[in-house]
């Protein structure tokens, strides 16, 4: 009876693995002609907000112009942190500082294979499935990819490095919620707010400026957009109040961290297809081994 088991089992497993194989295949065919679409006609496109976002603090005019153009390719709506972090390179030509920060990206995703573990068969599964979303983010040079490197490592003072870089990692504090452990959200609460203090200190107007962009309209803009909110807000609030609620039920299961993970990249009003990459984080729950 026991092997009777076993078999059908075996005989249900090898098919996912079969049609998991496949989907890697077609997403990193689809990788590669994103990398090329992206690398031919927009290479390093994103880096054009955080550089112009640094110059202006250099400048000492306004982060987030009142006039500027939500929908424009160089609209900065993240918290000052990046810009800040942009400074030094924002007075170097703008070809050396992309030069830079692509390198900075492309190591960012190297850490993040590193560390969900480059000898285990769900990374590489994971990594092809993903790769256009992967594809797309280093070929416009985003964020997103040190996003990913720091949800990936899951401590507390990582998750609040990246919600200072964009704002909705945050929500993967409910993991700890969920599980009790105190102790590690009082520590995410302390670094977020030491940060949120450092850059109030460092770029005052800009820090208070950015509660005002926090705003829907500011965030959302015309895009491709994936998220519930483009068919109407008031069911982006209650999938959001629903993902919520099973992030603080699953979180202390096996599933709670790929809940949580998930519910910080598709909470967002503004959800554009490379923001995927982040589900990488998946695979390397805070509480799981470490397997290299």
């Amino acid at each position: 009876m026991e092997q009777q088991g076993t078999a059908g089992t075996s005989a249900l497993v090898r098919p996912v693995r079969l049609g998991l194989f496949g989907l890697a295949v077609v997403g990193a065919l689809a990788g590669l002609f994103v990398l090329r679409m992206h690398v031919t006609s927009d290479p390093l496109a994103d880096v054009h907000a955080y550089y112009d976002a640094g110059t202006r603090l250099n400048a000492g005019l306004p982060l987030y112009p009142p006039d500027q153009d939500v929908n424009g390719p160089s609209t900065y709506r993240y918290p000052p942190l990046l810009a800040i972090l942009f400074r030094p390179l924002a007075i170097l030509p703008f070809d050396v500082a992309a030069a830079i920060w692509e390198v900075i990206v492309i190591a960012s995703f190297v850490a993040t294979v590193w560390w969900i573990g480059p000898r285990r068969r769900e990374t590489w599964l994971a990594l092809g499935i993903l790769s256009l979303p992967i594809a797309w983010c280093i070929a416009i040079g985003q964020a997103q990819v040190p996003l990913t490197l720091f949800t990936a490592i899951g401590a507390p003072w990582s998750i609040a490095l990246a919600a200072n870089i964009k704002l909705w990692p945050a929500l993967i504090a409910l993991w700890w919620i969920g599980r009790r452990e105190w102790r590690s959200l009082g520590i995410f609460v302390a670094i977020a707010a030491a940060l949120v203090l450092i850059q109030l200190v460092l770029a005052p107007q800009a820090t208070l400026d950015y509660l005002s962009v926090i705003n829907l309209q500011q965030q959302v803009g015309a895009v491709l957009n994936l998220s519930p909110y483009v068919i109407s807000p008031l069911l982006w609030g209650a999938f959001v109040l629903a993902g919520i609620g099973v992030v603080l039920r699953l979180a202390p299961t096996r599933w709670g961290w790929a809940a949580a993970v998930t519910l910080s990249v598709v909470a967002t009003p503004r959800l554009i297809v490379y923001m995927f990459m982040t589900f990488l984080a998946v695979l390397s729950p805070p509480d799981g081994p470490r397997r290299r």
